[in-house]
């Protein structure tokens, strides 16, 4: 049986270890430990499996790989997963502002809440997270050929949910959670492409008028079905619990809402 070897600790990293359990795995205690010097470590080790201890507000990372594991164990810092390309990062704890901003491929997963602007110009990839999502989850969201940026919100999500929204799709299934006057307020603000999906019968308030709300069909659920299936899957939720409620799906009647403040068009 091999033993753990414990890593020389570089310049800054001071009561901060890393350790190679073996069998591709590498654990790194964050702690203290200054954002980039951590980030080094995740991207030069071979090690396909990461796992961070104590994390405590660390920002991007994650950012830009491919076929890596990465569990984090606290609460990562902005930008988690940005321009994440592959793969796949699963938090144990909540996660700060920015989570997925512009990532491509691969999935973020969270088991806890989000900050302001998860998924931020998201191109590919899946995000879910547990609980709740702030402001401006989904913001300029956009899909190109055969890239399906898709955010699954377990809770609720704040205020301009989908705000310029040009593809993609994003779930809110609102579970255990009291919807309070500001569900998802203003939601779908200047959104041109992609749909919302909003596991309630009560539209949300503060709609734009390009903006079409409709009870989701067949076909629509049968859209997200297998991204429900992961959800439940990654937090043991039950799928049959969840479509048996009413959904809702929010899509945009224009590809172009700005057409009358253009001069030529």
């Amino acid at each position: 049986m091999a033993f753990p070897t414990i890593v020389p600790c570089k310049k800054g990293m001071a009561r901060e270890t890393t350790i190679h359990e073996g069998n591709g795995i590498m654990k790194i205690t964050a702690g203290l430990l200054h954002f980039q010097l951590l980030n080094e470590q995740v991207r030069e080790t071979t090690d396909a499996e990461v796992v961070i201890d104590n994390c405590i507000g660390q920002r991007y990372i994650g950012s830009g790989l491919g076929n890596k594991h990465i569990t984090i164990n606290g609460v990562p810092g902005n930008a988690l997963g940005a321009y994440l390309n592959g793969a796949t990062i699963e938090v144990n704890g909540n996660a700060q502002d920015a989570t997925g901003d512009t990532m491509n491929d691969g999935r973020i997963i969270i088991h806890g809440s989000s900050g302001d602007a998860t998924g931020y110009a998201m191109r590919g990839g899946r995000i879910y997270v547990q609980g709740n999502a702030g402001y401006r989850a989904g913001i300029h969201m956009k899909a190109y050929k055969e890239k399906l940026p898709v955010l699954i919100i377990g809770g609720k999500a704040g205020s301009f949910l989908g705000e310029y929204q040009a593809g993609g799709l994003i779930v809110v299934l609102g579970l255990r959670q009291t919807r309070d006057k500001d569900y998802c307020s203003f939601c779908g603000t200047g959104m041109h492409g992609g749909k919302i999906f909003l596991r309630t019968d009560t539209p949300p308030e503060g709609l734009p008028k390009q903006v079409t709300v409709r009870e989701a069909t067949v076909e629509d659920l049968n859209e997200i079905a297998p991204y429900i299936d992961e959800f439940c899957a990654a937090f043991g939720e039950s799928k049959e619990e969840i479509i048996k409620e009413k959904f809702l799906v929010l899509v945009p009647d224009t590809k172009n809402p700005y057409k009358q403040l253009y001069t030529h068009n």
